[in-house]
């Protein structure tokens, strides 16, 4: 230990101790030091409380070392605090404070709180980290300790010159930074296929060339605060030409043509419940023909469907998000269509020269991604729409197989009835559609 350090607190204890005599004095110290000098007055109470506080801390350490003493006087371990390296022991400080009650010795307390105040760059360690390396079995330099002893020597560390504060209390600058949670996620799902077929003239069962292309792209911007509010967007766009050497009239037509937005906005009711509002709009790009005819059956923005609806989502989704999804029910909606082209109202259920039609019903849209295993999927979409006076169900079906990063295949299947178009002679309201194709993929 230092030794200004223990000079320090020995010179503070016999001022605090020498005062306390003075102010309650016995007779025969009375008598005393009328007899004597002031400096030997001083003297004499010094190297007499320093003669007792030795005695009590030799008492302590024989009972260290044997576990009891040979007259059995209990040891009085709070004198060998002034004898020890100068720590920072907490029952000091809480005890002037009045924070706790403790059988601290007034004059200790007083002599090591003024080394504390007034010099604490001589304070090295506190009473927490001696109890730690007690608990671990070792001491400060790193080495085991032996069974019930502290070897408190090792714990002396030199104090470099004008270093004054402890390095615990240090201001040390801290780099944080505080990462705002996005509550959005983007992905997307992109697709160009292709499907060729050639025949022969003197193929024997006949046919024609054809060739195609299928250009798909899927967007989905999703927002979930992870509490109660989640906003799903989804864009939905595909394109597809067909070429067949049949069709002397038309020299590529469109085979598969949409344009779908949907959204919904829920707000949680109960665990996978959520109360929604919900929008599904759509059209297509292009033109559509049919073989050899250069009639227009279909265009942009004829037919156009918006669809607005109130309801309940729930939520699906396994443990191992092999199968997830959304289902919305929705007992109010409302439908508008409308047709830009007027020769085509009647196909579409409106009324001569009327470009828009307004009603409204229920709706129901079940949406599943189920992926049993990874190489193939399996996206489903069944949409129902009724006015109870007509109904409208399309029921999508997408089984992609997957065969590397880069590389797969679709099935498409769609049925399809609607009582509210104008009905095709010898053909009832069911509609179906189908195709196979192949080429690249990519997903994020």
């Amino acid at each position: 230990m230092h030794t200004y350090a223990r000079c320090f607190i020995l010179t503070s204890l016999f001022t605090i101790f020498a005062t306390s005599l003075m102010a309650a004095p016995t007779k025969r110290a009375t008598r005393h030091l009328a007899e004597t000098s002031e400096a030997e007055r001083v003297a004499a109470l010094y190297r007499d409380s320093l003669a007792l506080y030795k005695q009590k801390v030799d008492s302590l350490i024989a009972v260290n070392d044997s576990l009891g003493t040979s007259d059995g006087a209990k040891p009085d371990g709070r004198y060998f605090r002034l004898f020890s390296p100068l720590n920072f022991y907490h029952s000091v400080s809480r005890g002037k404070l009045g924070l706790d009650v403790h059988d601290e010795d007034t004059l200790v307390g007083n002599a090591l709180l003024n080394v504390y105040l007034k010099k604490p760059g001589l304070v090295r360690y506190s009473d927490n980290e001696l109890l730690q390396n007690v608990e671990e079995g070792k001491t400060s330099d790193g080495t085991k300790a032996k069974p019930r002893y502290v070897n408190m020597k090792s714990q002396v560390v030199r104090i470099e010159p004008g270093k004054e504060e402890l390095d615990e209390f240090k201001k040390k600058p801290i780099d944080m930074f505080v990462a705002k949670p996005n509550f959005w996620k983007f992905s997307g799902d992109y697709y160009l296929q292709f499907l060729q077929n050639y025949i022969s003239p003197n193929w024997y069962k006949g046919g024609s060339n054809n060739y195609s292309m299928l250009g798909t792209v899927t967007l989905q911007y999703n927002y979930n605060n992870k509490q109660k509010v989640k906003w799903s967007n989804k864009l939905e766009m595909k394109l597809g030409f067909q070429s067949s050497e049949s069709d002397t009239v038309n020299k590529f037509k469109a085979m598969e043509d949409l344009i779908r937005y949907t959204s919904n906005i829920g707000l949680q009711a109960h665990k996978n419940w959520y109360y929604t509002a919900q929008v599904i709009a759509n059209t297509q790009f292009a033109q559509g023909r049919k073989d050899n005819k250069r009639k227009v059956f279909s265009d942009f923005m004829s037919p156009f469907n918006l669809n607005v609806s109130l309801g309940m989502d729930y939520t699906v989704k396994t443990k191992n998000d092999r199968l997830k999804g959304n289902i919305h029910i929705a007992p109010i909606a409302y439908n508008l269509k409308y047709v830009d082209r007027l020769d085509l109202a009647k196909s579409f259920g409106l009324e001569k020269d009327h470009h828009t039609l307004h009603d409204y019903g229920s709706q129901f849209v079940a949406e599943l991604d189920w992926k049993p295993f990874d190489m193939f999927k399996w996206h489903t979409r069944l949409y129902g729409y009724t006015t109870y006076h007509k109904y409208e169900m399309e029921w999508e079906n997408t089984l992609t197989f997957t065969f590397n990063k880069y590389i797969s295949a679709n099935l498409f299947l769609y049925p399809r009835f609607d009582d509210s178009a104008k009905r095709v002679e010898d053909y009832s309201y069911w509609q179906f559609k189908e195709y196979l194709s192949f080429g690249f993929s990519y997903s994020m």
